[in-house]
């Protein structure tokens, strides 16, 4: 507890510096993401595959690839991105301006899901960046080669000061949310939701949930091949498994 406070305390103080807010400090922290996903590729590949099984090709396709395109997009518009923009006013305001100006939050925690690893934890971390933020991640605890090499990789590309990944279970997670956050992002359980924001009420903390839902599934009668029965008891077994899993 006292480890996350201090941590907690050297972030503001580093946020406060201004460093952060610095077009210059923004762009050199997405173009460290990229090069974490250009030069940890294969650790990733190896990564996903023993967490979750995943196949090279659909671990480039769904995370590496969209990872590289987020953070190229975030890099051409950056600049764009904090500039102010001029207010539409009421005739009444007639000899009155106003400008629309984007501001940082502050210190951010990410609570990351599972079963994208990378793709969940870093493009909200592409986000959070580029507005000049400091962040916390917390990765999955299901996912352990990945939570690892986020943990052990991404410090030796990014700014330690701001950019900070924690590792552990429902403990850290609590100890985290005993914090007091601007701004928190969370991707898991309905279940787990209800016990952040919870948390986050006690400070006023704005919270963004992405929250597990249903998986649908449609049948059709283009196959003759099919056994209803069958098809109806295997949708049923996966949905019980997939609550299982999202309820841990």
């Amino acid at each position: 507890m006292e480890t996350f406070e201090k941590e907690m305390n050297d972030m503001k103080e580093y946020y406060g510096s201004g460093e952060t807010k610095k077009v210059s400090w923004r762009e050199s922290q997405l173009k460290g993401l990229r090069r974490f996903l250009i030069e940890k590729e294969e650790d990733i590949l190896k990564a996903l595959m023993l967490d979750l099984g995943k196949h090279q090709v659909e671990t480039f396709r769904d995370e590496i690839r969209t990872l590289m395109k987020s953070l190229n997009f975030a890099l051409s518009n950056l600049k764009y991105w904090i500039l102010g923009k001029k207010a539409k006013l009421p005739q009444i305001a007639l000899l009155s301006s106003a400008d629309i100006v984007p501001e940082h939050l502050g210190v951010v925690l990410l609570i990351s899901s599972w079963n994208f690893p990378f793709g969940l934890s870093l493009e909200l971390l592409i986000g959070v960046v580029a507005a000049g933020n400091t962040v916390v991640l917390k990765p999955s605890e299901l996912s352990p080669a990945c939570s690892s090499i986020l943990a052990l990789g991404l410090p030796n590309f990014l700014d330690n000061k701001a950019i900070k990944v924690v590792q552990g279970g429902p403990y850290e997670s609590q100890q985290l949310l005993q914090q007091k956050w601007d701004k928190i992002f969370f991707t898991r359980s309905a279940r787990v939701g209800k016990i952040v924001m919870s948390a986050a009420a006690k400070h006023l903390t704005p919270v963004t949930l992405e929250l597990g839902g249903k998986c649908p599934a449609v049948v059709d009668s283009l196959s003759s091949s099919w056994d209803l029965e069958v098809t109806s008891y295997n949708l049923f077994m996966f949905r019980l498994c997939w609550i299982e899993i999202m309820n841990q």
